[in-house]
């Protein structure tokens, strides 16, 4: 018997190939992930109590703060650009409440596994359960800033503007948190193994809040004519922009162009595809990176 035969071990005996890196953990991780609801649900419910423990009106503080802040820029901004309050502060008012979302999916979303630093190294639960859960959370505090909204439309008489057509807010909002899914898990994926993301993150979100046409409107600079006109269209580069359009625009009766639509389910695809490369690649080193 050669040598060659004697050191190499026999077919059966090889140790199977590990498919850590693989589409099927991959979606294995997002399946089991969401399986696990009870478990993210309860733990994004937590969150919400432990932040207000003590507190009288508990999370409707980010209601009142939500409602004064849109106050405040509605006031301002409607005399700056000579648009009638009655009009403009509802659609800063939806604007806010849907920013509040997508900045969160962001910011959080890009410390979400530093943050559950202890959860992860501890529990043997799937990566996606903290994204459920930050998304969950995220929800939670959308619906307690909705009262502002519901006051909108007796207040102004915001309900006599809505037709049929707003029932698109239903597909819109989930669409939000598909989106929400995979941002926060690019995201922070990314920004667990180069810590720099994350403030550069916070900069960039900050700026575009001020690109995003939330405090001012398109058809107010366009109404000028000349080159605020020809600037005004650059917030159609703005991807949040289209996110903002398709929930802010059925719920204040707002016309909409469908091609918003298309851009919005165009970044969802390319988004998700970048997350499911990034969670394939990359699931099984969070744990050492944070």
């Amino acid at each position: 018997m050669s040598a060659s035969a004697i050191e190499r071990p026999p077919v059966g005996d090889e140790p199977p190939a590990s498919d850590s890196q693989t589409f099927r953990r991959a979606f294995k991780d997002l399946r089991d992930g969401f399986a696990q609801r009870e478990l993210w649900l309860s733990l994004g419910w937590q969150d919400i109590k432990q932040r207000y423990r003590r507190s009288v009106i508990g999370p409707f503080w980010i209601t009142i703060a939500t409602g004064l802040q849109a106050t405040a820029f509605g006031i301002l901004y409607s005399a700056l650009l000579n648009m009638p309050l009655k009009e403009f502060l509802p659609y800063v008012t939806v604007g806010l409440i849907v920013w509040n979302v997508i900045s969160a999916s962001i910011l959080e979303g890009s410390e979400v596994f530093v943050a559950n630093e202890g959860l992860i190294k501890q529990l043997p639960a799937p990566l996606s359960v903290h994204i459920y859960r930050l998304v969950w959370r995220q929800t939670l505090l959308f619906a307690h800033n909705l009262l502002i909204y519901f006051i909108l439309l007796v207040a102004f008489g915001v309900w006599r503007e809505i037709s049929w057509t707003a029932i698109a807010v239903v597909p819109a909002l989930g669409l939000i948190a598909l989106n929400a899914v995979w941002v926060s898990l690019l995201f922070g994926i990314v920004a667990t193994r180069f810590r720099d993301i994350a403030p550069i993150l916070s900069s960039l979100t900050l700026m575009l809040f001020v690109l995003t046409p939330i405090m001012w409107t398109t058809e107010a600079l366009e109404a000028q004519g000349g080159q605020i006109a020809e600037r005004a269209r650059i917030a159609e580069i703005n991807p949040l922009f289209h996110f903002l359009d398709i929930v802010r625009a059925p719920m204040i009766g707002a016309d909409q162009q469908k091609y918003h639509w298309y851009i919005v389910i165009a970044i969802t695809v390319v988004g998700w595809t970048l997350a499911l490369f990034a969670l394939r690649k990359y699931r099984s080193r969070v744990a050492y990176w944070v």
